[in-house]
């Protein structure tokens, strides 16, 4: 491709973005801080404006007022004294500025998200106080989550009736000199910063006459600085968050220390707030002391890499420290004598965790609730390994975390998702074709990743959503991609090792790196092929047919050794790379059981990168009770860890206590309570439950369409279902035939099966909302339309 076609197909994928980006808005509004150069790393800046607005009763009740907000790189925005946004505004960025050759560890200039937050129930008729603290980091931290745009800003704009509201040259600004430079970190993969607050030079924050009240005199603060209007370098084009602002969960006491426990005094050993399991949390405090104390406050996360250090102030003083961490444990260490009146925490993220499992083995039941917090603790800013040491974007484990995140999250989980697709493809290379697997700051090519990503996140994601738009943006760098990989004269792919040829963590010496490879290639080549046909776009059909034919039959033919695959049998028999030939539909099902018996039961080398794979793939082959045993021998150590709610890096309890790639729940959500979507967008799904040794079941799916609630019980010759299923659905219910001989079906007490004859169930007006689907040598199918259903089958 010459440079000039490479330039023009780089512009045409950004104008795409900025089609599906762009809002309406025009900006009148200035970007504000404090007189800068270059901006301080680490800076804390507190704004103020007065307001007088005049027909606030004159605006419909019903009609939101939008305010649009931004910063570089994080706000919390106060209005007549009532927070109304924690933690706002989003690290990294939703594009380049310009095309460029990306180099690893060399951020490009990127454009800015702002957030969208309704504040008229904050508003009054007459003076209004708006005040916001934002806090530069200056960094872009190893890991490329962030791209700085080197100085700090703050902007502000709202419309209320006719009345337009626009931070400028109006407002005040101060630099908050309390929050204090912080000594040498730990390391600066991350780009947030730890707190060093010293309250002797606090502006009464926490207290009734706080510089964000009404009322405050700010009449020595200067006027803030104007960096201009948008679009504007540093800070370049704006464009509206892909996610809503966090959802803030309040102040809540430790588990341990209820408030009937306080006041208390300290005695200076190190005080353990536990909470009832691992979150992402900033820590407060409310105490009585004299000056010039210090206290520490950090958590139990060996990897964490954000404290807390505070200087007192005399007398009763509150202090929350804004700069987030996670754990299951907050360490205060405050000195001897110290009264304390509280210590609580605020848990924040994206949306909510609201998707459920349970049965009657409670092991099962914990371990995808474990699942669930693991998905939650890395789901902020963006989708990431971990929130102790990286917070990075690596594109794997967000494959791995799509798997189940349809099982688990609302709406804003799935638009994080989206918003990690995006930003992945905006900042892929302009001139090679390549999208890396870490982003969008740092560039390098994982290759297994990358392939994982097209299959697992981008067409998954557009499967469960039906978001045609994003498919669309995303559809052109997969083709890209894809096409950049040769292929050999036998039909396999040249190995491809990219920056980093990583493929997982788990014993390098049994890792099948050409069986790997060519198998997620495959399923890169398939998944490309359905989204070419979603967006009837046949241009790159021969291509797909192609090389999906040629590639299919090679496997077969270089990699099958007579029970299980490999391209060296004499030195790898690799759990991964089989579980991935039935999983991506390379092999045959006639070979499942052989691979289950050769390889995934007796060998065991993955890393939870992969694991979650495997139990698919053995679900698959039908092999449900050895899925589950295999994940109880697997993750046995850490379940039974009572002190445990999130799953670690590696099998066996090591590395971080909390890492995105664990996802053991989806084959409890997926083949075991056995809800799965059949069509896009959740417009049909089908629930056939396996239950194993499980007597009961019940799964909550929030899918687009809506909640899905199913449960299921079963004894020795009865079972019962019910179901909630969700307008816009339609579902296929299998009742099972594996653990007696069906002889009577009711469904919302009608009989519609006796005795192997099925009534009339085509006659809508005996059986509104009832078809009969057939049966297969596992189950009897019923298709039901949305609403509420009870299904009792009898021996």
């Amino acid at each position: 491709m010459t440079k000039r076609k490479t330039f023009l197909w780089f512009i045409a994928s950004l104008l795409t973005l900025f089609s599906l980006q762009s809002a309406a808005v025009k900006w009148d509004a200035e970007w504000i801080w404090t007189k800068q150069k270059i901006g301080n790393p680490n800076t804390w800046v507190a704004l103020r404006k007065e307001v007088d607005i005049t027909d606030f009763d004159k605006i419909a009740t019903d009609k939101a007022i939008t305010a649009y907000i931004s910063a570089d790189t994080k706000y919390w925005i106060w209005i007549n004294g009532e927070m109304v946004v924690f933690e706002g505004s989003y690290t990294g960025g939703p594009s380049p500025v310009k095309p460029s050759p990306r180099v690893d560890g060399f951020p490009i200039a990127s454009n800015k998200y702002y957030d969208q937050v309704d504040i008229k129930k904050y508003l009054k008729k007459g003076k209004n106080t708006i005040a916001a603290l934002a806090w530069y980091y200056g960094a872009n931290g190893d890991k490329g989550t962030h791209i700085s745009a080197r100085i700090g800003g703050f902007i502000f704009q709202a419309k209320v009736g006719e009345q337009l509201i626009i931070s400028d040259t109006s407002w005040k600004a101060k630099q908050h000199i309390a929050y204090q430079p912080v000594a040498k970190e730990k390391h600066r993969r991350v780009a947030a910063w730890s707190v060093n607050y010293d309250a002797r030079k606090d502006m009464g924050d926490w207290g009734n006459e706080a510089w964000y009240l009404p009322g405050y005199d700010d009449s020595n603060w200067k006027a803030a600085n104007s960096a201009k209007q948008p679009p504007r370098a540093p800070f370049f084009e704006l464009f509206p968050s892909e996610i809503p602002p966090l959802n803030n969960f309040g102040l809540a006491n430790c588990t341990n220390f209820p408030a009937s426990k306080f006041p208390f005094v300290s005695d200076g050993k190190k005080i353990k707030c536990k909470l009832d399991f691992n979150k992402n949390f900033t820590p407060y405090f409310d105490i009585d002391a004299p000056e010039g104390l210090n206290i520490h406050i950090k958590s139990n996360m060996r990897l964490n890499t954000i404290e807390t250090f505070y200087t007192t102030k005399a007398g009763r003083q509150q202090f929350e420290s804004y700069s987030w961490l996670n754990g299951r444990i907050i360490e205060y260490t405050i000195p001897k004598g110290v009264t304390i009146h509280g210590l609580k925490y605020r848990w924040t993220g994206v949306g909510k965790p609201v998707g459920h499992f349970e049965s009657d083995d409670a092991w099962y039941s914990r371990i995808w609730q474990m699942s669930e917090n693991t998905l939650y603790i890395c789901a902020r800013d963006n989708f990431m390994d971990t929130p102790d040491r990286e917070r990075g974007l690596w594109i794997g484990d967000v494959a791995d975390q799509a798997s189940y995140l349809f099982y688990t999250m609302d709406k804003p989980g799935r638009d994080l998702l989206k918003k990690a697709i995006k930003v992945t493809m905006a900042f892929s290379d302009s001139e090679s074709g390549v999208f890396a697997g870490l982003g969008p700051g740092r560039f390098r090519e994982l290759p297994a990743q990358s392939l994982q990503f097209i299959e697992q996140a981008v067409w998954h994601y557009y499967y469960n959503t039906g978001d045609l738009e994003t498919l669309a943006y995303a559809y052109p760098y997969v083709h890209r991609y894809l096409s950049i990989w040769d292929k050999q004269d036998n039909g396999l792919i040249v190995f491809r090792s990219g920056a980093w040829k990583w493929t997982d963590w788990g014993p390098q010496d049994t890792i099948d790196y050409d069986v790997i490879q060519n198998a997620l290639y495959y399923s890169a080549l398939v998944s490309a092929r359905k989204m070419a046909k979603a967006l009837n776009d046949e241009t790159h059909l021969g291509f797909y047919d192609q090389r999906i034919t040629e590639l299919k039959k090679a496997f077969q033919q270089h990699f099958w050794q007579d029970g299980f695959y490999s391209s060296k049998p004499d030195k790898l028999k690799d759990d991964r790379a089989n579980a991935l030939a039935i999983l991506f539909d390379l092999a045959e099902p006639s070979q499942y059981q052989q691979i289950v018996d050769n390889v995934l039961i007796p060998n065991q080398f993955a890393s939870p990168h992969f694991e979650w794979m495997i139990y698919n793939a053995m679900a698959i082959a039908g092999r449900y009770d050895d899925a589950l045993a295999r994940m109880k021998q697997r993750y046995g150590k850490q379940v039974d860890n009572k002190e445990r709610s999130t799953l670690t890096e590696y099998m066996d309890g090591r590395g971080t206590e909390n890492h995105a790639w664990n996802a053991p729940a989806t084959v409890l959500s997926q083949y075991i309570a056995g809800i799965a979507p059949t069509s896009v967008a959740w417009e049909t799904y089908q629930i056939m439950p396996n239950m194993a040794h499980m007597k009961h079941i019940k799964q909550l799916v929030p899918s687009v369409q809506g909640d899905i609630d199913f449960a299921i019980s079963r004894n020795n010759n009865s079972i019962k279902m019910t179901l909630t299923s969700p307008q816009g659905s339609t579902a296929t219910v299998g009742i099972p035939k594996a653990y007696f001989k069906v002889n009577t079906i009711s469904i919302n007490d009608q009989q519609v099966f006796k005795a192997g004859l099925l009534w009339s169930t085509d006659n809508t007006d005996q059986y509104p909302g009832i078809r009969y689907m057939g049966e297969d040598d596992k189950y009897l199918k019923f298709e039901l339309a949305p609403g509420d259903w009870i299904i009792q089958a009898d021996q």
